[in-house]
């Protein structure tokens, strides 16, 4: 159970946002919608842990991110949180198989590059393993942006304006799959809406 009960956040005395509780079970699909300058990318970084909130919890299968330190939320989030942003966030001095790896190692686990190479060449990606980031196209950047992300087998996905690709990945991996998105033509594919 993936859970957020009375969250606030404050970048400063301008710029403050609270959300409504919610509650995600493994295997469900969540779109949140809301317009520009709403709250919804803040929202995504509390979801992911790499903020945290003025008041209130999140909390993924009892654990509290409030009580994690920063290096132990950095580990937590490799192994059961995986995000997919707008923009990619590559190191491009790596090629698509190291960043892959690098996510495995930044969480903890062993390099596992036969998981990597299974991963790349289920979403198309098997003669892109050895390029750099700069020399993929945007779709394939976004591609490796969703391996990243569920490399790790992650309970929650989160995503900003991403669906098909990642919807057989959450399904695989039986995750709680989470969009933020301004987009309201989602509303239909998705059940269960958040409107901010």
């Amino acid at each position: 159970m993936f859970e957020l009960k009375n969250i606030r956040f404050a970048y400063n005395e301008n710029t403050r946002f609270s959300f409504p509780d919610m509650a995600f079970k493994n295997n469900e699909e969540w779109l949140v919608l809301g317009p520009s300058g709403c709250g919804k990318t803040t929202l995504l970084h509390l979801m992911s842990g790499l903020l945290k909130p003025t008041e209130g919890s999140v909390t993924l299968n009892q654990t509290d991110f409030n009580k994690l330190s920063v290096s132990k939320m950095d580990i937590f989030r490799g192994n059961h949180i995986g995000t997919v942003f707008q923009q990619s966030h590559f190191l491009s001095s790596l090629t698509t198989m190291d960043n892959l790896l690098f996510a495995q190692t930044l969480a903890g686990n062993k390099k596992d590059k036969q998981k990597a190479t299974a991963l790349l060449d289920r979403l198309g990606l098997e003669n892109r393993k050895h390029y750099l980031p700069g020399k993929l196209s945007i779709g394939e950047q976004q591609r490796v942006s969703i391996a990243r992300a569920v490399i790790n087998q992650p309970k929650v996905i989160l995503a900003d304006e991403v669906l098909k690709l990642l919807r057989e990945q959450a399904s695989e991996n039986n995750s709680v799959l989470i969009i933020v998105t301004h987009d309201t033509r989602l509303k239909s594919a998705v059940k269960n809406k958040i409107e901010l």
